[in-house]
């Protein structure tokens, strides 16, 4: 493995093919959620992988049951406290879009199971997003007293139109696998099984592909997204502004007490 991944603990890294990387979370005893390291790891690694002559194309899978169940509550309890973290995670949140969007090597997910949170994020805005049958993606910032951040705003209502978005994000309801595919949130569904060996399969095509079209033809249509920056810029500081507020405190709690919220 390539010295520039050495420190890296969120990831396990491996070659199923050549040129192909795959990146698993690594966390399946906390259905890899991520905490504060993990939050930054995820954000920066697109970085190497855009610079690396080795990558021609990028996995990434969770290990165990789930993709990825979001930042944990350490981090959570952490923005409701912290003026400076509230600063790191806003520019980490907002890094971790545009890497992702500028990042030279085609992407491939493999979701399944829960995906929430930053793991959400990059599964979705993935080049080529591969859901199983027990995908379940929900972005839950409303349930959490928070307004919808991260990617929401700049990426939903471009894939599944602005009226599922809206129905999605304001009341916070679930998307499975199949579903998600009929209404244009992820390229692919297929049964759980298959999942790793279909995301595979595409990788090996995308690895196999002219590079330098495919990274202009990438980086070309991803300018849909970047048009939405203002409004992407604006829903990451109002989940910020959120995070110092009464609703995000009592949202918290409601998820350790495991109870409904009571939002005043």
């Amino acid at each position: 493995m390539s010295e520039r991944y050495k420190d890296y603990q969120a990831f396990d890294f491996d070659w199923p093919s050549k040129g192909v990387l795959r990146l698993t979370l690594n966390r399946p005893d906390r259905l890899n959620s991520l905490d504060r390291r993990g939050h930054e790891e995820i954000t920066e690694i697109w970085r190497d992988l855009s610079s690396d002559p080795d990558v021609r194309c990028v996995i990434l899978c969770g290990a165990g049951r789930a993709f990825s169940a979001g930042g944990d509550f350490s981090l959570v309890e952490e923005l409701t406290e912290s003026y400076e973290a509230k600063v790191r995670v806003w520019q980490e949140a907002r890094d971790l879009v545009f890497n992702i969007l500028d990042c030279t090597k085609p992407i491939v997910s493999a979701i399944q199971g829960p995906a929430v949170g930053a793991g959400l994020v990059a599964g979705l805005l993935a080049d080529i997003s591969i859901a199983g049958k027990s995908a379940k993606l929900a972005d839950g910032h409303t349930r959490l007293g928070v307004g919808a951040g991260d990617h929401a705003v700049i990426l939903w209502p471009l894939l599944c139109s602005m009226a599922k978005a809206k129905y999605h994000l304001l009341l916070c309801d679930p998307v499975m696998g199949e579903e998600a595919e009929r209404i244009g949130l992820v390229s692919l569904c297929v049964d759980d099984e298959v999942l790793q060996e279909k995301a595979l399969e595409i990788a090996i095509r995308l690895a196999e592909g002219a590079p330098t079209a495919i990274r202009f033809t990438k980086h070309a249509l991803n300018n849909w997204m970047r048009s939405a920056g203002p409004a992407f810029d604006a829903s990451l500081a109002l989940e910020m502004m959120g995070f110092g507020g009464p609703e995000a405190k009592e949202g918290l709690a409601s998820f350790r007490e495991k109870r409904p919220a009571k939002f005043t």
